[in-house]
């Protein structure tokens, strides 16, 4: 048997397929016990996540190989580029707009499952909160850590985590393309040469 034929071909598609199924049922696994963790209830991102590993659970048992992990192949990379490249100021933006877009519910439960309060301490909407809250760290001293100070630092390391896992994941994508188009197009050596494939 020599690698790189029929054989090596469909193994690898086999072996590629398998990998994309434990994928699949590890971003659901991680999403639902997430979920059930309940830090904070309210966060959407958990289902966006199990729906990709649905999607892409489906695609390695369907086969649906070339064209659709293609496509998944290019969003991957486009988020997983985007994940890596923003940097603290932006970060920081996005995290001050969420906090005032947010619910009080859920900033006070963000306060009180981080133990921290107030977000920057940049508004007088930031001392007001940081006035009202409930976290345990305001019990024990004056003053608490903010929590933009611990979101950053958590969503600095999650996107370079979640950058640079889903940039590896994307190139095995493109090695997935490239084996089904090379399997598609070979023959298989044990079929009768005169039939009419």
């Amino acid at each position: 048997m020599v690698c790189g034929g029929f054989a090596c071909s469909k193994n690898a598609l086999c072996a590629l397929n398998v990998v994309y199924m434990l994928v699949g049922l590890l971003l659901i696994g991680v999403a639902a016990w997430a979920k059930g963790l309940g830090l904070v209830s309210s966060i959407h991102i958990i289902g966006g996540v199990i729906a990709v590993g649905v999607f892409l659970l489906l695609i390695a048992v369907a086969g649906l190989y070339m064209i659709i992990l293609g496509l998944v192949f290019l969003f991957q990379f486009g988020i997983s580029c985007s994940c890596l490249a923003i940097n603290l100021s932006k970060q920081t933006d996005v995290i001050n707009a969420s906090w005032w877009v947010m619910s009080n519910n859920t900033r006070d439960e963000l306060e009180r499952s981080f133990d921290c309060c107030g977000l920057f301490n940049l508004t007088t909407l930031d001392q007001q909160d940081y006035a009202f809250c409930t976290a345990v760290c305001k019990s024990r001293s004056p003053t608490c850590q903010m929590c933009g100070e611990k979101f950053l630092k958590h969503s600095d390391e999650a996107l370079k985590i979640l950058g640079g896992v889903g940039l590896f994941f994307s190139f095995t994508e493109i090695l997935g393309v490239w084996l089904a188009m090379r399997f598609r197009n070979q023959k298989d050596p044990r079929a009768n040469p005169s039939a009419f494939l």
